[in-house]
């Protein structure tokens, strides 16, 4: 297959639902040698933080000189974002040449998208000279496909509910889906600190004989001054203090994304990962998360990027997008909007998926904006801009508009906009990656 060939073959698979079970992905990967053995791993798992603390310890690495491969889902516009290797993303040639011999292999049985994609990623990691590879859940853990590794750490990121139909509907319940990643004597990260989650993971823990570093008891960060934050590991062999750090992410949040993905290079040390704070520092600084808290200013006309010392001299709109889409990561942009553009006209464009819990999660965003232009991504799980709109009481029904295409929304939102405005895209990453497409091309070079 040529590359169109490939992604065909691949977005034909969508047909199969999620399934969650390890049984056709592990039968899979020993028919075609068992990559998965022969790399060593971290292992990601979580309901928010797990891509930002992915990219950041992936960057950390990086600049302590490691090869490093970095597998995440979903992606904004092209399935090659999923899969990264150093400073660069899976090429079309390699990408169908595996997805190739993977449909060779199979046919003519079938595995599920995101099946066909975690086998294509340990397939490419394996054939490639990596020091590690840092893989991410897709969803919940015990029963996801990247459950197939036995990694050097398992991280656990902060729990709250989602996608409660496959996890579960209490928080004890979701905890234990996410703690299914944590493996007999493997040390685990955690910043799952709500009392009912963390409770789970420490028993989980403690049956596993797995060493647990749990965020405000093994490690934890404090404010330094307006913007510079510390990290203090209290305990071997996470131990050390870093202060004045800065966070290329926005979001005070993210500091304590930050911390846990601090905490990891830190023990990968004692499996002779060293990552000094020269590395760790610059890779803080360094690290980026395209649709994720991502602050753009771009020239009005072409949409080129402008740097903030430009501002005066050329006629700019100012964006964050932001792939929030369940209540605690929208109240966490919420509370980021507040905090750091205090005093600034916001704009939003909101799309969401209808199976979310749109109601509470608008109410945090609707509570803070100024204009709330209510579009709908593409998708037949997406809620049209008229059921977003009843889900607002009456007074925020007072600042939202519907518009339907989202080229449309951006548009308007842009001639509302004046230069020190912020228009802000959130509510779902289907409707951020188109956003983002619009605004600045392609992520990934064809």
């Amino acid at each position: 297959m040529n590359y169109h060939e490939a992604l065909a073959y691949l977005n034909d698979l969508q047909v199969h639902k999620i399934k969650l079970g390890l049984d056709s992905m592990q039968a899979f990967l020993d028919r075609v040698g068992s990559p998965e053995k022969t790399l060593r791993f971290v292992h990601v798992a979580g309901t928010n933080g797990k891509g930002s603390i992915s990219a950041t310890l992936f960057t950390i690495l990086a600049k302590a000189g490691y090869r490093v491969g970095l597998y995440t889902s979903p992606h904004l516009s092209d399935v090659r974002e999923r899969f990264r290797m150093g400073d660069r993303f899976i090429s079309q040639e390699e990408f169908s040449g595996l997805a190739t011999r993977i449909r060779t292999i199979l046919e003519p049985e079938k595995i599920t998208y995101f099946e066909f994609c975690t086998a294509l990623a340990l397939l490419w990691f394996a054939e490639s000279d990596l020091d590690l590879a840092i893989m991410e859940t897709g969803l919940g853990g015990r029963l996801d496909a990247t459950n197939v590794i036995t990694p050097l750490v398992s991280i656990i990121t902060s729990i709250s509910m989602d996608h409660e139909a496959y996890l579960g509907t209490t928080l004890s319940a979701v905890a234990g889906e996410k703690a299914g990643i944590i493996k007999e004597r493997v040390p685990v990260i955690s910043s799952a600190v709500a009392p009912e989650a963390a409770a789970v993971i420490e028993q989980v823990c403690r049956e596993r004989r797995a060493p647990l570093y749990l965020l405000g008891r093994n490690f934890d960060f404090s404010e330094e001054g307006q913007e510079g934050w510390r990290w203090q590991g209290i305990c071997p062999p996470i131990s050390g203090d870093l202060s004045g750090l800065r966070c290329a992410l926005k979001g005070r949040y993210q500091r304590q994304n930050s911390a846990v993905a601090i905490a990891a290079a830190t023990l990968l040390g004692a499996y002779g990962y060293r990552c000094d704070a020269v590395a760790i520092r610059e890779g803080l600084q360094a690290v980026s998360w395209p649709g994720r808290m991502e602050y753009l200013c771009l020239e009005t006309q072409t949409r080129r990027p402008v740097a903030e010392a430009e501002g005066g001299e050329v006629e700019c709109r100012h964006y964050l997008l932001d792939g929030a889409h369940n209540p605690d990561g929208v109240k966490n942009l919420a509370e980021a909007l507040s905090d750091e553009f205090r005093g600034r006209r916001l704009i939003c464009v909101w799309g969401a998926m209808a199976d979310k819990d749109i109601s509470l999660a608008l109410s945090y965003i609707a509570s803070i904006v100024d204009t709330l232009i209510l579009t709908r991504p593409a998708g037949e799980r997406s809620a049209s801009p008229e059921q977003l709109l009843a889900c607002l009481g009456p007074v925020e029904q007072t600042k939202a508009l519907c518009v339907a295409e989202i080229a449309e929304a951006v548009q308007r939102a842009e001639k509302m906009a004046g230069p020190q405005d912020l228009i802000v895209v959130a509510g779902s990453l289907y409707l951020v990656g188109a956003v983002r497409k619009i605004l600045c091309g392609e992520l990934v070079a064809p």
